[in-house]
């Protein structure tokens, strides 16, 4: 187990398994049903993220897009347990808060040399913490 220091964006405590994207995040291009990413040439194309926790760089799209794609993963129980960014921006941020979805950014950088995908991770954001379980 090894923990990490980072900033708080949005309440909460959060475990699942890692999902890692090395490309910024459009949620209207993800099927609300299955949390499958569905934007062709996405380094998550195919992969769902429904109930994991999203480590990505930044979102990107509009504000309506944003905010209406994750409420609609969020109408279907596919939206991601929680997110570690890298890069926050306003839009993103609100709809953390907005959907009570944990969020954290400015994790120390080992964490991103030491995460593999579907390693567990517990977000605690209150607290300010992101571990990674053996």
């Amino acid at each position: 187990m090894k923990s990490f220091k980072c900033h708080k964006i949005s309440d909460g405590r959060s475990e699942g398994p890692a999902i890692i994207s090395t490309d910024d995040v459009m949620f209207y291009l993800i099927d609300p049903k299955t949390g499958v990413v569905i934007e062709e040439g996405h380094s998550l194309e195919h992969k769902s993220i429904s109930g994991k926790i999203m480590i990505f760089p930044s979102g990107k799209g509009s504000s309506v897009v944003q905010a209406d794609g994750l409420f609609q993963l969020m109408k279907e129980n596919s939206q991601p347990k929680g997110m570690i960014v890298e890069h926050p921006e306003t839009v993103l941020v609100t709809s953390a808060i907005l959907f009570e979805i944990p969020m954290v950014s400015q994790v120390e950088p080992e964490f991103y040399q030491t995460v593999k995908e579907g390693d567990t991770v517990i977000i605690d954001a209150d607290h300010e913490t992101v571990t990674i379980m053996d």
